[in-house]
């Protein structure tokens, strides 16, 4: 395995409940720090529906290893922020035996 080249800095966010003043919650996000990752394409899916088709390209995120329950580990849920890009995190894995480093796989949503 080659090393990845960390070369992208990434703000790792985690969602945060606020209360709205009405009774109820809105969702924010909390900065908890910053990663540095080597951000790749992954394989295209198509998901077709009736009338449908939605096209989505997943991101392999690779970063340095952190041991599970650290504050920089990632988990699914969370969310990575790149100057204006967002990218959501749907798994993290260990990418090699030693752990070294972490294999988020991720998809791009829409900047709000």
């Amino acid at each position: 395995m080659t090393a990845p080249r960390l070369s992208r800095r990434l703000i790792l966010k985690a969602p945060t409940r606020q209360p709205d003043g009405a009774g109820g919650f809105t969702r924010g996000w909390t900065a908890l720090g910053a990663l540095w990752a080597e951000v790749a394409p992954g394989t295209p899916r198509v998901t077709a529906q009736p009338g449908l088709a939605e096209a989505r390209l997943p991101l392999r995120i690779t970063l340095r290893g952190a041991p599970v329950g650290a504050p920089s580990r990632p988990v699914a849920g969370q969310r990575f922020r790149d100057g204006a890009r967002i990218y959501a995190i749907d798994s993290v894995n260990e990418s090699d035996l030693g752990g070294r480093f972490l294999l988020c796989l991720s998809h791009e949503e829409a900047a709000l």
